[in-house]
């Protein structure tokens, strides 16, 4: 099972970062992340998803 929850969704010439339990655009500091040029986008998934896993995975004692 994938540990990932964000991913890349095109919106015509732009890339919109998305929650793919949700299907909606992720919000950082309450923005949607939409608009976004590819790497941007890229980029961005890559941290909300290591975040993600991160805060999961909860404290290592």
């Amino acid at each position: 099972m994938s540990e990932n929850r964000y991913n890349l969704r095109q919106e015509y010439a732009t890339w919109t970062v998305f929650d793919i339990f949700t299907g909606l655009p992720a919000e950082v500091n309450d923005v949607e992340q939409v608009g976004l040029e590819m790497e941007q986008a890229d980029d961005l998934v890559d941290l909300l998803n290591l975040l993600y896993i991160k805060r999961r995975r909860g404290p290592v004692h």
